[in-house]
C-alpha cells in the first residue's frame, strides 16, 4: 500500500508543480482527508465496494465543490481505479514529498511551559542556519518533561529535559 501511495502522491505533486499549485492542492487534499476522518458515513461511501464508480463520482461532485480541477480529476482517478482507501496514505506521502521538494525541515520544540514566540523563532532560525534548510517550526507544551526542552529536528531528537536527565541519573544509580 505504501508503494501505491508513493506513486499517486508523486504523480499529484508533479502535476501540482506543473500548475504552480502545490500549496492549494495539498491544502485541499488535507481538507478532504479531514472531512473523511470526521464523517464515518462519507468514508464508508467512498471506500465501500457496494457503491458503483459512477455513484461515487456523482457523490464526489456533490461533496467537493469549488475545488481545484486537478484535485477533482485526481479523486476521480482514485475512484475509477478503486484506490480511495489509500487516500490517507497518499495525503501523508504528498506532504512528505512536498517538504522534501521545498527543502522544509520539520522542527518541533517541546517545553514544560509556554515559550515566548521570540525564543521559539530564535531556535528555528539557528537550526535553519546550521542546516541550510527552511524550518517548519511547531511548538508544544508538555508538563511531563518537568523543565528544559526537547527538540525534534526531522528524525533527530535532542532531549535536554529534566525528566530525561532524571531518567539517566536513575539508570546510573541502578548500575552502581
Amino acid at each position: 500500500m505504501e508503494r501505491i501511495a508513493e506513486v499517486y502522491a508523486s504523480a499529484l505533486l508533479q502535476a501540482a508543480l506543473g500548475r504552480d499549485a502545490v500549496g492549494s492542492v495539498g491544502e485541499q487534499l488535507r481538507m478532504l482527508v479531514d472531512a473523511l476522518s470526521e464523517n464515518r458515513n462519507l468514508m464508508i461511501f467512498f471506500f465501500s465496494p457496494y457503491f458503483s464508480v459512477q455513484e461515487k463520482i456523482d457523490g464526489l461532485h456533490r461533496v467537493v465543490q469549488d475545488a481545484d480541477p486537478l484535485i477533482v480529476n485526481f479523486l476521480e482517478t482514485l475512484i475509477e481505479r478503486h484506490r480511495m482507501p489509500v487516500l490517507f496514505a497518499i495525503q501523508t506521502r504528498y506532504q512528505q514529498l512536498l517538504r522534501a521538494q521545498m527543502q522544509l525541515l520539520p522542527v518541533e520544540v517541546t517545553s514544560a511551559i509556554e515559550l515566548d514566540a521570540d525564543t521559539v523563532e530564535s531556535l528555528g532560525e539557528q537550526i535553519g542556519a546550521q542546516t541550510g534548510r527552511k524550518v517548519e517550526l511547531t511548538s508544544r507544551v508538555d508538563p511531563g518533561i518537568i523543565g528544559g526542552i526537547v527538540l525534534r529536528v526531522g528524525n533527530f531528537i535532542l532531549d535536554a529535559s529534566i525528566a530525561n536527565q532524571l531518567s539517566q541519573l536513575r539508570k546510573q544509580v541502578a548500575q552502581a
